[in-house]
This record gives structure tokens, C-alpha cells and sequence, in this order.
């Protein structure tokens, strides 16, 4: 009889643990609460549907991100596969057409006949059944008590921001110009649209950035020490402005590597838009989330050059995640310490990221069925030692790094050479990881 496994949240986490239960020969029941409870951040009832962002982040050689998604297309990962099926043009990024996405992920979760989908809320955790918590961060208040009963400790909380869409038939081409920073591009395209600002077009920017009216962060109730912290890698722009005039021509508004048409010369700032689907009918406004009201929303960033008649698909917004204390609560299988037949995995885990979503997915899912450590030296087993091993009392979300990885012993004096060297590493540990029949 095969083994039965349950995962809560059919995000990203949950779908790629469901599909590597399925492959291992064990069956899965995944349970979805949407459509008939949605989020705050969720539109549809699809699987996998991506609500911040498009991008899965770089591919470029040798970068800790392409690292990890290596290490998942050889493992089998659905969802990179996928993501893989579905890209659309963003320079050396992997950037799906999210609707499209979603949807093949849903249909393949639903044709697999070793996974059963449920359409309903959790709130209970059966002791005598395997689970894997894969409900993400926006998991419902009552499925966090449960969590909370179980592993006896508080949620902790951070606070997340969604990035601004436009229509693309209201963008001014005339200013916005074609363009991948330095030329990089996985096919030799201009894939980004860049608004230039001049340097009084920036400063007046700014002003009107750091004057406009904000959607305060919702505080909890029963959580009175919950003040509003940001996950560093996804500041609202505002908060990044507060930090000096210049901090956002450095961020998210660097000009290096640009040059606006006009005037043969690099400007003085630059918003970046990203193609979001693949008939280019929006874009996404890159690292340009925000807590602005909608009203003050729209009339400071129909600032930005090329978007003075700018129509919003979609405002950036401010939504709170949950994720627990992996390190006082979880081992290097992502499981809890004192009930080892429940796992973690996804956002809710501590990790930050589309694919470390995807890839703790897979770690959960592959060690539900058969506990196993990935090695130290992979992309994999760093995030796991990470997960497990980082210091509790000062727990905070991470993307994959190099920093997470073991450094390496004699290493060579020049940066792309250590990081060569790590992937190599890496590679290497995960051959001698892997069964036979998976080497190619």
C-alpha cells in the first residue's frame, strides 16, 4: 500500500512536494482553500498563482540563484519545468507569463492520478496522518493557532509589498525606450522598457514619494510587538527613499548600464518595466513596491516619464506574511524536531523567494517519503542548514546566497572563480547524492 502523504497550500511549496510524492510512488491529498477562501493578495482559485512578482530571478552562469534551479531541474522539479515552458522576455531573468503558469501547474496537479485536490481550509492536524505545512504566507488566522498549539511557540511576522502593473497600450514609447542593463540578454533582445528621469524629473519624484499618504500596516490584535518589519530584499520604495536622497539611484532606479536614445547619454535614473505575460499586454514595475493609497499612487508614479497616462492593472500593496521559528522548531529534512511526521516547507518555513519555495517543496516532499539530508555543499542542503541551523533568536527570511553555502578551503582570489568553484562543488556533492539512474 503506498504511503499517504497531506499537504496544506497549493502554492508553489505545495504543488512541488504533491509531484514529488506522486514520483516516489506515494500518494498525495492537497488542500487548497481557494477559491471558496481567498487571501489578501490572491485573485483566482489556480495553483501557483504568483502574486508579487514574475520573476524566479537570475540565470545567469555561476550566480547562487541559477545554482538552486539547477539543482531542481535535475531533481525533477515540476515547477521549474515549467517556469522553463512559460518564459517571457526579461534580460538573464527567468520570468514567466503568470497566468499561464499557474495554469499548467494546475492542470498537471489535477491529471496526476496520485494526487488527490482538495478544495477546502485545514484547521486541524490529524496526529496519526503525515503532513507537510506548505500553507505559505498568507496562512489562514485559524490554521496559525494550529501551527501555534503544535510547536508551542509564537508566529513571527514580516511585511511584504506588491510591485505596480500598467497596461501597455498606456505607456509613452516615445519617452520608455527598449533596453537590457549592459546589453545582457538571454537571446541578444532588448527586453526591459526604461523611463529616464533627468535629474529635476528624480528630485521631484522624490519629493512627492516621500510626502504621499500611506496604507499603515495592519497591527495584530493579539501580537502587540508586531511593528511593521520589511523583509530587506523587498522594501517599499518609500522606505528605501527615508534612507537618503540617492538610495533609489542606487536601488531600484540605477542607470548603469543604460543609455536613453534621446540623448546618447546614461540618465540621472531610470524606472525598469518587466513584460508580464507573453503577448506583452502589461508590465510590472521592477523593485517598485509600495504602501502608497491608491489615489496618491497614481498620481506620483504617473510621474515617472513615459507613464503621465499611465492606466493600473494592478497598485502595489502591502500584505503581512507569517513564517514560523524553523531553527528552534525544524532538522535539516524540514521536519519538526518533536513531530517528526509533520514538515514545513515554502514561505511559512522561512525562506524567501519563488524558488526556495519550490525548492523546499521538493526537499519536503522527496523527505516525507524517505528522510534523507541533502548534502551540505549543494544550493539545496545550505538552505536546508539555514532553515534548521540559523540562530533562532535573531531568525529572519533568506534567499539562496553564496554566504549560505560552506566557503571553500583554498579559494581562489577572484570572485567569479570562487563562485565557478563553489557551482562546481555543488554539482559534484549532488552527483554523489543522487541514485544511478538519475545521472546523465
Amino acid at each position: 500500500m503506498s504511503k499517504t502523504i497531506h499537504i496544506i497550500g497549493g502554492g508553489l511549496a505545495g504543488c512541488e512536494a504533491a509531484w514529488q510524492i506522486a514520483r516516489a510512488g506515494g500518494r498525495a491529498i492537497l488542500y487548497e482553500m481557494r477559491p471558496a477562501k481567498q487571501t489578501p493578495a490572491h485573485k483566482t482559485g489556480n495553483l501557483a498563482e504568483l502574486v508579487c512578482s514574475n520573476s524566479l530571478k537570475t540565470e545567469q552562469e555561476n550566480s547562487a540563484s541559477r545554482l538552486l534551479k539547477d539543482e531542481l531541474r535535475r531533481l525533477g522539479s515540476l515547477l521549474i519545468e515549467i517556469a522553463d515552458r512559460t518564459r517571457v522576455p526579461a534580460g538573464h531573468a527567468l520570468t514567466v507569463d503568470r497566468e499561464i503558469f499557474a495554469a499548467e501547474v494546475t492542470r498537471a496537479i489535477e491529471n496526476e492520478p496520485a494526487i488527490e485536490l482538495r478544495h477546502e481550509e485545514v484547521t486541524t492536524l490529524a496526529p496519526d496522518q503525515t503532513w507537510i505545512i506548505a500553507s505559505g504566507p498568507l496562512t489562514s488566522d485559524a490554521l496559525a493557532s494550529e501551527i501555534a498549539r503544535i510547536t508551542g511557540s509564537e508566529r513571527l511576522f514580516f511585511y511584504d509589498s506588491i510591485s505596480p502593473i500598467v497596461d501597455s497600450e498606456s505607456i509613452d514609447t516615445t519617452i520608455a525606450f527598449r533596453a537590457s542593463r549592459y546589453g545582457k540578454s538571454i537571446d541578444g533582445t532588448d527586453d526591459y522598457l526604461n523611463c529616464p528621469f533627468d535629474r529635476a524629473e528624480y528630485e521631484a519624484f522624490l519629493d512627492a514619494l516621500l510626502t504621499a499618504s500611506s496604507v499603515p500596516a495592519h497591527i495584530s490584535e493579539d501580537n502587540p510587538h508586531d511593528n511593521a518589519k520589511y523583509f530587506e530584499a523587498c522594501l517599499p520604495i518609500e522606505e528605501i527613499a527615508r534612507r537618503g536622497r540617492d538610495t533609489l539611484r542606487f536601488g531600484p532606479m540605477k542607470p548603469m548600464g543604460l543609455t536613453d536614445p534621446r540623448t546618447g547619454r546614461r540618465p540621472w535614473a531610470v524606472v525598469q518595466l518587466r513584460q508580464e505575460n507573453a503577448r506583452a499586454g502589461s508590465w510590472n514595475l521592477v523593485g517598485f513596491q509600495n504602501h502608497m493609497r491608491f489615489g496618491d499612487q497614481a498620481r506620483v508614479l504617473r510621474m515617472i516619464p513615459g507613464l503621465q497616462n499611465a492606466e493600473f492593472l494592478r497598485y502595489g500593496q502591502v500584505h503581512r506574511n507569517t513564517y514560523i521559528n524553523a531553527p528552534a522548531l525544524l532538522d535539516a529534512t524540514l521536519r519538526l524536531r518533536t513531530h517528526p511526521n509533520i514538515f514545513f516547507a515554502g514561505q511559512i518555513s522561512g525562506v524567501e523567494g519563488y524558488v526556495e519555495s519550490i525548492a523546499t517543496g521538493l526537499i519536503a516532499g522527496v523527505c516525507s517519503m524517505v528522510p534523507r539530508k541533502f548534502p551540505r555543499e549543494t544550493a539545496l542542503g545550505s538552505l536546508c542548514h539555514y532553515v534548521s541551523g540559523a540562530d533562532p533568536k535573531n531568525y529572519q527570511p533568506a534567499n539562496i546566497t553564496f554566504d549560505l553555502l560552506p566557503k571553500l578551503e583554498n579559494p581562489p582570489k577572484d570572485r567569479k572563480l570562487r563562485q565557478a568553484e563553489v557551482c562546481r562543488r555543488a554539482r559534484a556533492a549532488l552527483d554523489q547524492h543522487l541514485p544511478v539512474d538519475h545521472h546523465v
